[in-house]
C-alpha cells in the first residue's frame, strides 16, 4: 500500500479485514482475550485518530497495525508481570472454547485457534519467557515483522531485539511443547481416558497418561483444582479418581465435548453438592498428547477466566 488515503469509512472496511489477523497476533501475545480484544480496539482508535499526512506515510497496512498492536500488547505483558505475582497457584491463558463439530466460521477467534500456535501447549511456553522476548519471538517468527520494526516496538537496537527472539526461540525448542494430535486421534484418546475414569480403572487410567504425565490446575485460589503442578502417572491417576469420589459420577456425565485452543477437551457446568459429595465448580479442560498418551491435563477452573463458555 502506497499510502492510507481512503475515507474513514472504507478505512474502517480495510481494518475489519486484518480484525482476525490482528486477534491472533494480540491472544499469542497477552494470553487472555479482553486484552487482546482491548489491543485491537485500541489499535483501530490509533489508526483512526492519524490526520491524513500519517495515514498517507503507512506503506503497508497490516504490517503497521501488526507493529502497533505489538507496542500495546508489550505494555500490557510488563503491567501483567506485576499482576502475576499475586496469582495464588499455576496461571494458565484464558482459554478459547469453540464447537466441536461445528462448521468453520469467520469469527475472529474460531479462525485464530485453527493455528497451531495458539494450542494451550505452546501458549503456556510463551508465558515463560520475558515480555521482550515474547514480543521478538512471536512478531518474528510467527508473523514476519522484521527485526528493525521490533527493535522500534521494544525500544532497543536491532541487534538486541534479536537476541530477545533468540532467546525465546531457544526456550521454545528446549521446553518442545507436543505438537498437535490429529483431532480423531485426540478425541479416541480422550474417550477411552474418560471411560477409564468412570470405571474407577486404576491401570487403565494410568496406562493411558505418559510416564511424565503433568496436571495443571488454574484458580487462583477461587475455585478447587490442583493447588501445585502435580507430575507422574501413577498420581495423577489416583488425583483424578479421588476427585471423582468426592464429586461423584454427574461430573463426567455432564461433560460437554468443545475444542479448547482449537484441540479436544471438555467442560462442565456448576454441579451441586448432597449429602454425599461436594459443590463442582464449572472448568474447561483440555490435553497435550504425546505418543498417543495424554502428556498435560490442563484444568482451567478460576471463573474470571471462563466468562465466554458457550451455553
Amino acid at each position: 500500500m502506497g499510502g492510507v488515503t481512503v475515507s474513514d469509512d472504507i478505512l474502517a472496511e480495510q481494518f475489519a479485514a486484518h480484525r482476525a489477523h490482528l486477534v491472533g497476533v494480540a491472544y499469542r501475545l497477552t494470553g487472555t482475550v479482553s486484552d487482546a480484544e482491548d489491543a485491537v480496539q485500541e489499535t483501530w482508535l490509533r489508526l483512526s485518530g492519524l490526520d491524513s499526512e500519517r495515514r498517507a506515510a503507512i506503506r503497508e497496512l497490516r504490517g503497521w497495525l501488526t507493529t502497533v498492536v505489538g507496542r500495546i500488547c508489550l505494555d500490557r505483558l510488563r503491567s501483567a508481570a506485576f499482576r502475576r505475582e499475586s496469582y495464588v497457584g499455576p496461571w494458565l491463558p484464558e482459554p478459547v472454547v469453540t464447537p466441536l463439530g461445528a462448521p468453520p466460521s469467520e469469527d475472529p477467534l474460531e479462525t485464530v485457534v485453527r493455528d497451531e500456535g495458539v494450542r494451550m501447549a505452546a501458549m503456556v511456553l510463551l508465558d515463560q519467557l520475558t515480555p521482550e522476548q515474547r514480543v521478538a519471538f512471536v512478531l518474528h517468527d510467527a508473523f514476519g515483522v522484521p527485526f528493525a520494526e521490533i527493535a522500534e516496538t521494544l525500544g532497543v537496537s536491532e541487534a538486541a531485539a534479536r537476541q530477545h527472539a533468540s532467546r525465546g526461540r531457544r526456550a521454545a525448542a528446549e521446553a518442545d511443547p507436543p505438537p498437535r494430535a490429529p483431532l480423531g486421534e485426540q478425541q479416541a484418546l480422550i474417550e477411552r481416558f474418560m471411560k477409564a475414569l468412570a470405571a474407577g480403572d486404576l491401570p487403565g487410567v494410568v496406562e493411558l497418561l505418559h510416564p511424565d504425565a503433568v496436571l495443571i490446575g488454574d484458580s487462583n485460589g477461587k475455585a478447587r483444582t490442583a493447588r501445585r503442578i502435580m507430575v507422574g502417572a501413577d498420581k495423577l491417576a489416583r488425583f483424578m479418581l479421588g476427585l471423582l469420589e468426592m464429586y461423584g459420577a454427574e461430573a463426567l456425565s455432564a461433560a460437554r465435548p468443545v475444542l479448547v485452543n482449537g484441540d479436544a477437551g471438555f467442560t462442565i457446568p456448576d454441579i451441586p453438592g448432597g449429602d454425599e459429595h461436594r459443590d463442582l465448580s464449572r472448568r474447561a479442560t483440555t490435553f497435550a498428547i504425546r505418543d498417543g498418551k495424554v502428556v498435560t491435563v490442563y484444568d482451567i477452573v478460576n471463573p474470571d477466566k471462563l466468562t465466554r463458555l458457550p451455553d
